[in-house]
């Protein structure tokens, strides 16, 4: 990505007709409305674990160990460090997550290819629990327990087609649930929704969105996503399961020549390219693997 390149059907116990709302960097966008939400605005329990269960990727220059048990945190806010038009949401949010990924194992993450590489995944925590309190409480410290370290690649591809990876934490994650993977491919019309950490925000969730085409190894959804959500759990609105991994889209952001400012950029729903989603398979094979 350069630079500048629910809601309220979740705010129900239902998710059947869910509107929820890099490092090398690739664009995302605004779908329609924008079906961004924090945790904290989420009522479904099953949404809230899924979350919860999310890992923002932050260098490790943002967080410090106290000697007390916690690590304080330090980041530039959204708004300012974009050059962001002051109306635009989550202004003065945190901002230092490069990346997002999901617990797919008791040791595992999933993430992007483009996220991490055998060379630069040491140079990051993954971090539960980056999420606001409220509408202007971000987290100033985290519990050690909630911080990992990688200790090493178990599967990576990065190509057209193909970016994915699945790291190996350097300890296994006690109080967090393993998401589920999808065994059948996602349709086109399935709905989906995406939970991550769009321009490195604290976990966002965001739905509305379908499925617009399978192209094999990845599929492509008018998902609400920005860069900071690559490497993003996508999910089936309907049964909860991972159906993909977010990696790439259209250009975030709009430059606003009068106010000289950015501002997010809107596309009709079944306007722009779409935002693209690597199949899960490529992570159930791996998985696979690492049980043999």
């Amino acid at each position: 990505m350069t630079k500048k390149s629910i809601l309220t059907s979740l705010l129900v116990p239902t998710l059947a007709s869910l509107c929820v709302g890099f490092v090398n960097v690739t664009p995302k966008v605004i779908y329609g409305d924008d079906n961004r939400a924090d945790v904290y605005e989420i009522q479904d329990p099953v949404v809230r674990e899924v979350a919860n269960s999310t890992v923002a990727i932050i260098h490790k220059k943002f967080l410090k160990p106290d000697g007390q048990g916690r690590y304080i945190f330090t980041s530039t806010r959204f708004g300012r460090s974009q050059d962001m038009c002051s109306e635009e949401p989550y202004y003065n949010q945190p901002d230092a997550a490069v990346c997002s990924g999901s617990l797919v194992g008791e040791d595992l993450i999933a993430t992007a290819g483009h996220c991490v590489n055998h060379s630069t995944c040491k140079n990051y925590y993954y971090v539960f629990g980056y999420q606001m309190t409220d509408s202007k409480t971000a987290p100033e410290s985290f519990a050690a327990e909630e911080i990992y370290t990688c200790k090493g690649i178990v599967a990576r591809e990065y190509t057209n087609d193909e970016d994915f990876a699945l790291l190996r934490l350097n300890r296994k994650v006690p109080n967090h649930r393993p998401l589920t993977l999808q065994r059948a491919p996602a349709q086109e019309g399935d709905e989906v929704y995406v939970v991550g950490h769009p321009s490195g925000l604290p976990t966002k969730v965001a739905g509305g969105a379908t499925v617009r085409e399978q192209e094999g190894r990845y599929f492509s959804a008018n998902l609400d996503s920005y860069g900071g959500n690559s490497g993003s759990a996508v999910l089936n609105a309907r049964t909860h399961e991972v159906v993909g991994i977010l990696v790439r889209g259209s250009q975030d952001f709009k430059y606003d020549q009068a106010r000289m400012c950015y501002r997010s950029n809107v596309c009709d729903n079944d306007g722009c390219g779409g935002e693209d989603v690597t199949n899960i398979s490529y992570i159930a094979d791996a998985l696979n693997q690492t049980t043999r």
